[in-house]
């Protein structure tokens, strides 16, 4: 239970209200108590609760008509109705008008302090909830749509076109991409920018609820399933399902999820009844597709209806115009969340920033900023301070790694004959063809030798 809260009981009987009283106080609660419906309205007008122990049955009056009333005085609060043995099917009814729990008389002090405890850990796991979703709708700010790349200006139009549609969409893209903020820019573009954004990460599931976590399920489906359940689909109702990282569905819930996609039904696990829903469905994976249905886990009919309309984001090393305005803009962003102002990257840190590869792409980024702005000791970011190798010429200003359209031809230049090592010129000639080339094995072509040799003088050079 919280540390703070408080508790009102609406009971005529002042034996009932004395031992409710006493329950709830030794589990730290403020208890407030009143035996009539008009004393329990008023006293609802003046004072905030946490909860209320509500009697149905309150001498000539009637706890059920108090029920709505309490909501509308206070929406959200949680109500536990308090009920004799013979009368759980009012009891029932009191929870379909809004009742959170029921208390059944005689009770004992544990079950009084459990219905409570219930109450109580729902309404802070839902503040939480509001507060990550604020939190979220906050951190969207620190993503830029803004680009100098002409190939993700063309990719945001796409995008832009894909999403005023209602088709399936499949965003495909390296780790770090950014997929999970698109498909949220996605929502905001689309037709549906008030409905809900409901978003399931498929490798956190449990492989035998996945199908039930994500259509729900009919009490007794299953072991466990002592209630009956909404699923994803269903909370997603009017707006977008997110399903990251979908090649991880179990062969059920494909199944069930070509099906919903052919007709927009479904079935609950355990149940036979067809339900319907209007849901919008977006996809992530940052592995082909193709290859799991070569290899047999993944359906291809499946595959062809998440495929409509597929976007793949580029990575961070195909928009080299774009890393450093990005860098900076994230410098921003954590100076403001770390309450340190004046930082700002050296000469060295932004040609280090240019022309690093970038694996991780936007997260990688963003995470080397963060973790800068927390420790760097001084003002200005120096490489090590973002986790890069120093380039250690600084014979060009830090201008020249943006101002020449394509960065990696104009960063950091080493001419031939200079008093420089073979070591840092293959450096920067590497850096050049890799930030070019659209993979790492397109690279190794290039520089005719194989993946594993890149790879290694990638990490000798600083630049994985």
């Amino acid at each position: 239970m919280e540390s703070v809260w408080s508790a009102l009981v609406i009971d005529d009987d002042p034996g009932i209200r004395q031992s409710l009283r006493l329950c709830l106080e030794a589990a730290g609660g403020r208890v407030h108590q009143v035996g009539t419906v008009t004393g329990g309205l008023d006293i609802l007008d003046r004072k905030h609760f946490d909860v209320v122990f509500l009697d149905l049955w309150l001498g000539s009056d009637s706890g059920m008509t108090m029920l709505p009333e309490i909501l509308r005085r206070q929406p959200g609060i949680g109500v536990i109705v308090v009920t004799a043995f013979a009368s759980y099917e009012t009891a029932v009814e009191a929870m379909k008008l809004g009742a959170a729990d029921y208390l059944p008389k005689p009770f004992t002090p544990e079950q009084v302090r459990t219905a409570a405890s219930r109450v109580l850990d729902s309404a802070l796991l839902k503040r939480r909830l509001g507060e990550l979703q604020q939190q979220v709708a906050e951190s969207e700010g620190e993503i830029r749509f803004e680009t100098a790349s002409r190939s993700f200006a063309a990719f945001l139009q796409t995008a832009m076109r894909a999403a005023a549609s209602d088709a399936v969409l499949l965003l495909r893209g390296e780790s770090g991409t950014g997929k999970t903020i698109m498909a949220r820019w996605l929502r905001k573009q689309s037709r549906r920018p008030k409905g809900p954004f409901v978003t399931v990460h498929c490798p956190l599931l449990a492989s035998e609820l996945m199908s039930s976590i994500l259509f729900g399920h009919r009490k007794g489906a299953f072991t466990g399933a002592v209630t009956d359940a909404v699923g994803k689909v269903e909370e997603a109702q009017g707006g977008t399902l997110f399903l990251d990282e979908v090649a991880d569905l179990t062969a059920d819930a494909q199944s069930r999820l070509l099906r919903f996609l052919n007709d927009r039904t479904y079935e609950r696990v355990g149940e036979a009844k067809e339900r319907v829903a209007d849901v919008r469905l977006i996809a992530a994976t940052n592995r082909p597709l193709e290859e799991a249905v070569q290899a047999g886990r993944f359906r291809e009919d499946l595959l062809f209806r998440l495929n409509v309309i597929p976007l793949t984001l580029p990575a961070l090393r195909h928009r080299p115009e774009d890393i450093l305005p990005l860098a900076r803009h994230y410098l921003d962003y954590f100076q403001r969340c770390q309450q340190r102002h004046g930082l700002l990257f050296s000469d060295t840190s932004q040609r280090a920033i240019a022309l690093h590869g970038w694996p991780g792409n936007l997260r990688e980024l963003r995470n080397a900023v963060e973790r800068a702005v927390i420790l760097c000791p001084s003002s200005v970011i120096e490489p090590p301070d973002l986790g890069l190798a120093a380039m250690h010429n600084d014979a060009e200003p830090s201008a020249t790694v943006e101002s020449h359209p394509r960065w990696a031809e104009g960063a950091a230049r080493v001419e031939l004959g200079e008093d420089v090592s073979l070591e840092a010129i293959e450096r920067e000639h590497l850096a050049r063809v890799v930030a070019r080339a659209a993979s790492f094995e397109a690279a190794a072509r290039v520089l005719g030798i194989d993946v594993t040799t890149l790879q290694r003088k990638r990490k000798k050079y600083g630049l994985a």
